[in-house]
């Protein structure tokens, strides 16, 4: 499959064909997501939660996102790679932001790089785009201020959709290529759609959006601490897996395991008593 790119992804939502996006971690998943069509990969700072254990991306860190965006990039080399901006690598200040963001680039080898904000953030993405990088932007719920927002809740409701227009406004004029927009109503992001002449990928934001993301762990059934009411899990592959190594520990515990077929030849009993 050719490589999508930032041009690619906009002819598609001229031409009304939908983006995937998966949200993955790793080299392995990275290759799965590829060899299904995945359009776009998105390497999140959500990494902090489903791979590290944490109960928030709070702690992800530069290092972080670096580490596991060259193994998905490895993994994944003809897709459209994004790659999350940790929180304060980028709030407190634009040469901060640029500076961040070019090592992400340099270093993870991604396409574009991602951070959450709108109106309070429009600066700074003009800031990185100017630098000549892609941006994709990320409203509503966001993931890194949900104690701001008073945890992860539905934004834009009644009055308050205004103020999420607002910022899908800000950022597509500050240059962006692409927006997430998460957990937002159904009704507005079909609108902010419509609105905006750069692709909008939804999570929890309805099937009106240009495209739509999960994390690969949740469609898989990989992840169960908790599953959002915007998750579909297709294969329930965690269930699989469990189940496969009760089978491995019943094996190697009755001696099933290792089989002769899996055993290494070239030593015999008169070999040994040489010894």
């Amino acid at each position: 499959m050719a490589k999508q790119t930032t041009l690619t992804l906009q002819k598609m939502k001229e031409q009304g064909e939908k983006i995937t996006m998966v949200t993955a971690y790793d080299y392995s998943s990275a290759t799965l997501a590829q060899l299904a069509g995945i359009d776009t990969i998105l390497v999140g700072d959500s990494l902090q939660m489903v791979m590290l254990g944490d109960d928030s991306t709070i702690a992800c860190t530069m290092d972080t996102m670096v580490h596991h965006t060259k193994a998905v990039v490895k993994g994944a080399p003809e897709t459209f790679i994004v790659m999350d901006m940790p929180f304060g690598s980028y709030n407190i200040s634009q040469q901060q932001a640029i500076e961040n963001a070019s090592r992400l680039m340099k270093e993870g080898r991604g396409d574009a790089v991602k951070l959450e904000g709108g109106t309070d953030m429009e600066h700074v993405i003009k800031a990185v785009v100017d630098a000549g990088i892609p941006v994709v932007g990320h409203i509503g719920l966001t993931p890194q201020t949900t104690a701001k927002l008073g945890g992860f809740k539905v934004q834009g409701k009644g009055e308050a959709a205004k103020e999420v227009l607002e910022d899908a406004l800000a950022v597509e004029r500050a240059g962006a290529c692409m927006i997430v927009l998460e957990c937002v109503p159904g009704e507005l992001a079909a609108f902010i759609s419509e609105k905006l002449t750069i692709p909008t990928i939804g999570i929890g934001a309805g099937n009106k959006t240009d495209g739509q993301v999960l994390v690969y762990h949740d469609l898989l059934g990989l992840f169960d601490k908790f599953v959002p009411k915007f998750v579909k899990v297709y294969k329930n592959i965690g269930n699989e897996i469990v189940e496969g190594i009760k089978e491995y520990i019943s094996d190697v515990k009755s001696s099933a395991f290792p089989e002769e077929k899996h055993i290494f030849g070239g030593v015999s009993k008169e070999d040994l008593k040489d010894l």
